[in-house]
């Protein structure tokens, strides 16, 4: 097992079995890089994130629109994994808002798989339309429209709109975020807290049930119960980076999350000051099944008990690492964007 610090070649099959090859690096705090928007296929990082903030209302529209009135709720199988009207209509107007300005980009979404464009771009946009979709099926704040985009493995821009308050009295925060241009709620820069011990801290996560991960979840629940100052679960994964990246919670950490939970999320905690990287302390990719996340102060305290853990995991077979690759998509985990 590498600890942070340590290289690795990592060689991985994602779905579809698309070859992942990377160098895998843990994240020492990111340095600023130019993304410059010179040549024909170089998009301009707040070029990116215009559409992802007009994509992301759009996606918002149409979920204000379906506030405090009956759902049209459908399981897709599994206890608490469902999908609604909303999902679907939010899901169509964010894809026609980055599909009319990016059409050779292609676009990855929790409703519909590679909805559109060209898995040969650079450019992947990952979107959820309506994350927190069991918060909204039953009027519970929290919920987000997620729009994020990747070039080759590294989210360049996201925006995340968020509902809060509940019925009757609904509003919206909006997050977003440029790769080297930093991160706003509401058009004013936020950034993450200084908190250092996990005494002091609120440490995110979410109750999931996944069976052969459920005693290291549970026992990790139990452990930040114990030691932290709080514990908090708002029901959507890009709400807690959001809230992370803003300083409401100190630190968050969560297995089996899917490239459109975080892709925006992850732009908006980096350009925060945040830092993240797997469970065990490698270099993070969107497409990576565990997740910590924290401020810089936080991060060595909240590894230190989470990598054992995940180091018990992988002995027991348990594979939490690339996943959810478009078939043809050119990942390079860990590439440097010139």
């Amino acid at each position: 097992m590498l600890r942070a610090g340590q290289q690795s070649r990592a060689v991985a099959r994602g779905s579809g079995g698309s070859v992942l090859v990377a160098a895998r690096r843990a994240p020492p705090r990111r340095a600023a890089m130019d993304v410059r928007a010179s040549g024909a296929a170089k998009v301009g990082a707040r070029d990116l994130q215009k559409v992802a903030e007009a994509a992301a209302a759009a996606g918002a529209k149409v979920i204000t629109e379906a506030l405090d009135k009956p759902r049209v709720i459908t399981s897709k199988g599994a206890i608490g994994d469902i999908v609604t009207d909303t999902d679907k209509a939010s899901e169509a107007a964010a894809v026609a808002v980055i599909s009319a300005a990016f059409p050779g980009h292609a676009i990855l979404g929790e409703e519909g798989g590679v909805i559109t464009g060209d898995v040969a771009s650079e450019y992947l946009w990952c979107i959820d339309p309506l994350d927190g979709t069991c918060n909204f099926a039953h009027n519970y704040p929290g919920f987000c429209c997620s729009i994020g985009v990747l070039r080759h493995s590294t989210p360049v821009a996201g925006c995340v709109v968020e509902f809060v308050g509940g019925p009757g009295a609904w509003r919206t925060r909006t997050y977003s975020a440029a790769r080297n241009f930093g991160a706003t709620c509401d058009g004013r820069a936020i950034s993450v807290s200084k908190t250092s011990r996990i005494e002091d801290a609120l440490v995110a996560s979410e109750l999931c049930w996944y069976e052969d991960l459920w005693p290291t979840m549970a026992g990790l629940h139990a452990e930040f119960t114990r030691t932290a100052m709080g514990t908090r679960m708002s029901g959507a994964a890009a709400a807690n980076l959001c809230h992370l990246a803003a300083g409401l919670v100190d630190a968050y950490w969560q297995f089996q999350l899917k490239p459109w939970d975080v892709a925006a999320g992850v732009c908006i905690l980096e350009e925060a000051g945040g830092r993240v990287s797997t469970a065990d302390g490698l270099a993070y990719s969107v497409f990576d099944r565990s997740l910590l996340a924290s401020n810089d102060a936080l991060y060595s305290p909240m590894l230190a008990v989470l990598e054992p853990r995940m180091r018990g995991l992988i002995g027991q077979g348990i594979k939490l690492g690339p996943a959810n690759v478009p078939k043809g998509y050119g990942v390079r985990l860990g590439s440097q964007l010139d």
